[in-house]
């Protein structure tokens, strides 16, 4: 009789977790046709009866505001609530709550504590945050060891942003012996990946001969890749290389545009350069105008060019000069955009 019993049970039980099942396929399918009411009607079903994943769901509904109005608190309880039961998803949401301080009172420790959970489940973006914690000491004692340890799991799991702070903690001797060659490896892999802070170091690496063998050529590879995701130091580097014909032909034309896209995010030293290009007429035409133009800018951001502008000012009228600075003003206007 007993024995019976107990198969009875587990037949219902088995069959109401076929129903919580069919609840949250239900819910998927319908997420899938952007049916967000009736999705979130069968996540609450399931999510009711205690299961993770619908509530993770919820809270990821409530987090972005799909089907209900945005609420980071109500997030965060769903997710506490999927979190304990120990999905993985819940849990590094949870802790990124916790350490952002949104939808629940910031809280470095308690975000420690989930992430540890999380990445023990093997949650990427986790064990990168737990290794920034330990590595600055965020809401747990500073430890390079620990950091060190769970950057490396992230980083073989092709995270790159954990592959750039292991090249980092090599290059600075944090917890480990200084080994640039050891931190330019990270570096690569993480340049490969497109991180442009990588790409960047690369490049000035092979620029000056940093931990490598010097080449131009090389450099001049990585500082493209840079450039292209709009890095403003990336641009500045790669149009002087076009500008003094190193690793690549000499190409005013080429030194220019790359100038002109730096400049335009601010950069000053590139805005004094392309000063220059304008004042000898390379690349461009001599405009003493221009020329001017962007030496004002670039003096604007940096007192050290202001006797450059001064120096071309000499050969300029003072009906030119006006009309330089009335074009510096209207640069300035557009958010240095389109002054040319």
């Amino acid at each position: 009789m007993l024995k019976t019993l107990k198969i009875l049970l587990l037949t219902l039980w088995l069959q109401v977790g076929v129903v919580w099942a069919g609840y949250v396929e239900e819910a998927d399918a319908a997420m899938a046709k952007k049916d967000y009411a009736t999705a979130l009607k069968k996540y609450r079903l399931a999510a009711a009866k205690k299961n993770a994943y619908a509530q993770y769901k919820i809270g990821n509904r409530y987090s972005v505001g799909l089907g209900v109005k945005k609420n980071l608190t109500e997030a965060a309880r769903w997710y506490k609530l999927a979190a304990t039961q120990g999905n993985a998803d819940a849990q590094l949401n949870l802790a990124t709550m916790y350490d952002s301080g949104q939808g629940v009172e910031k809280n470095p420790a308690e975000a420690v504590r989930w992430y540890k959970l999380a990445a023990a489940q093997g949650k990427i973006k986790a064990q990168l945050n737990l290794a920034i914690s330990y590595h600055f000491g965020q809401g747990v004692g500073q430890d390079y060891t620990e950091a060190m340890r769970w950057y490396k799991l992230a980083a073989t799991q092709e995270n790159a942003a954990a592959q750039f702070n292991l090249g980092t903690m090599y290059s600075n001797g944090e917890g480990v012996e200084k080994d640039f060659a050891e931190a330019l490896r990270w570096y690569k892999l993480a340049a490969q990946k497109g991180d442009v802070s990588a790409q960047l170091i690369l490049a000035n690496s092979y620029a000056f001969g940093q931990g490598v063998v010097q080449d131009y050529t090389e450099a001049v590879t990585w500082y493209k890749l840079a450039a292209a995701q709009k890095d403003a130091t990336a641009q500045f580097n790669l149009a002087t290389m076009y500008d003094e014909g190193q690793g690549v032909a000499r190409d005013y034309t080429e030194a220019m545009r790359w100038y002109k896209l730096a400049a335009a995010q601010g950069k000053a030293s590139a805005q004094s350069n392309l000063s220059l290009m304008y004042f000898n007429g390379q690349g461009v035409a001599q405009d003493y105008v221009r020329a001017h133009m962007w030496s004002n800018l670039s003096s604007i951001n940096s007192d050290a060019f202001k006797k450059k502008r001064d120096a071309i000012a000499e050969k300029m009228t003072a009906q030119q000069i006006a009309e330089a600075q009335k074009l510096a003003r209207e640069c300035q206007l557009r958010n240095l955009k389109n002054c040319d």
